[in-house]
C-alpha cells in the first residue's frame, strides 16, 4: 500500500507532537531534582525511562482520539489543544489507524519496561510511580475505565503528568522519594488542572450535546471556572509555603515571573463570566504557556543552582 504525504501530514497530526514536549519537561525536571540532590544520572538510564514515558504519551494519545473522534468531529470550537487532532474522519485518515498505533506503542512501552526489568535494579517505588502513570494514562480514554466521563478525569491528568511523571524520574535514578519532589509539583499538578478546565472550555456545547461527562459538564462552566481560579491560587499558596520550607531561591523566583500570567488567566475567566466573547485559541495558549512556563523555570532552577 503506497502512503501518501498528506496521510503522512495527516498522521504527524494526529501524534499531537506539541503534548510530547511536555513528558521531556517534566521527566527532565524530576531528574533535575535527582542531579541537584548529588545523584549520579545514567544516561542510559535516562533515555530509556524517557523512552517509556513517550510511548505511554503516543498511546494515550492515540486511544483518546479512537474513542473521541465521533464526537470531537462535531466540536466548531477546535483548538491546536482541544477537541482533538482532527487527523480523523470522511476526510481524514481511517478511525482504526488510531487504534492500531495505540495498540503498536502499548507494545513498545511493554518491551522498553521489560529492557528496564533486565537492564536495571529498579525501586519497587519507581515501578509504583510507572504503573499508577500507565493505569491513570491508559483508564483517560479507553473503557471501561474511561476516566474523563466520570468527572474526576482531569484531575487524574494531572496527577499522572504534573505528579507522577517527575516522581517517577526522580525514583528511577534515586530509587527513592524527597520533599523537594512535593514542593515542585503540588503547584504543577494545581496549574495542569486549571489548564485541563481551560481546554474543555471550547469543547463544553458538543460534550453536551453527546453526553461526555466530563467535569467540565457534571458541574457546570460557572463552577468550573472557579475550581480553575481557586487552582491558581492554590498554585500559588503553595509555591509560597515550599519557599518558606526550602525550596531553593533560585526556582522559587521563577514563578514569581509566571504569576502575572496566572493573574491575567483569572482576569480572563471573569471577562468570559461577564459574557465577554471568549478568546479560546489565546485562553487555550495562555493556559499552556503558564503551565509549561512554570516547569521549565523551576526545571532551569535546579539545573544551576
Amino acid at each position: 500500500m503506497n502512503i501518501t504525504r498528506r496521510q503522512l501530514l495527516l498522521f504527524f497530526r494526529l501524534s499531537r507532537p506539541h503534548f510530547l514536549l511536555g513528558g521531556l519537561l517534566l521527566y527532565a525536571l524530576g531528574v533535575s531534582i535527582a542531579a541537584y540532590l548529588g545523584n549520579t544520572i545514567d544516561s542510559g538510564l535516562y533515555l530509556l525511562g524517557q523512552a517509556i514515558v513517550t510511548s505511554i504519551q503516543l498511546m494515550t494519545h492515540y486511544l483518546n482520539e479512537f474513542y473521541d473522534t465521533p464526537t470531537d468531529n462535531e466540536n466548531p470550537e477546535r483548538t491546536p489543544f482541544s477537541g482533538g487532532s482532527g487527523a480523523l474522519g470522511p476526510e481524514g485518515l481511517p478511525r482504526r489507524t488510531a487504534l492500531y498505533a495505540g495498540i503498536a506503542m502499548l507494545t513498545l512501552a511493554a518491551t522498553f519496561v521489560a529492557i528496564l526489568l533486565v537492564r536495571s535494579t529498579t525501586s519497587l517505588l519507581a515501578w509504583l510511580f510507572l504503573i499508577l502513570a500507565f493505569f491513570g494514562a491508559y483508564g483517560y480514554s479507553t473503557p471501561p475505565f474511561r476516566f474523563i466521563n466520570r468527572g474526576y478525569g482531569e484531575l487524574i491528568a494531572s496527577f499522572v503528568v504534573a505528579g507522577f511523571l517527575p516522581a517517577f524520574a526522580f525514583s528511577l535514578h534515586t530509587g527513592q522519594l524527597h520533599r523537594l519532589i512535593l514542593m515542585t509539583t503540588v503547584p504543577l499538578i494545581a496549574l495542569h488542572f486549571a489548564m485541563m478546565i481551560i481546554f474543555s472550555l471550547p469543547d463544553y456545547a458538543t460534550d453536551i450535546k453527546y453526553d461526555k461527562r466530563n467535569l467540565m459538564v457534571r458541574v457546570g462552566w460557572k463552577t468550573a471556572m472557579r475550581m480553575h481560579d481557586a487552582a491558581i491560587l492554590f498554585a500559588a499558596l503553595s509555591f509560597l509555603v515550599a519557599y518558606l520550607s526550602g525550596l531553593p531561591w533560585r526556582v522559587s523566583l521563577g514563578t514569581l515571573i509566571a504569576l502575572p500570567l496566572g493573574v491575567a488567566q483569572i482576569w480572563q475567566m471573569g471577562r468570559i463570566q461577564r459574557g465577554q466573547p471568549p478568546p479560546w485559541k489565546t485562553l487555550t495558549w495562555s493556559a499552556l504557556l503558564l503551565f509549561s512556563m512554570t516547569a521549565y523555570l523551576e526545571w532551569m532552577g535546579f539545573v544551576f543552582s
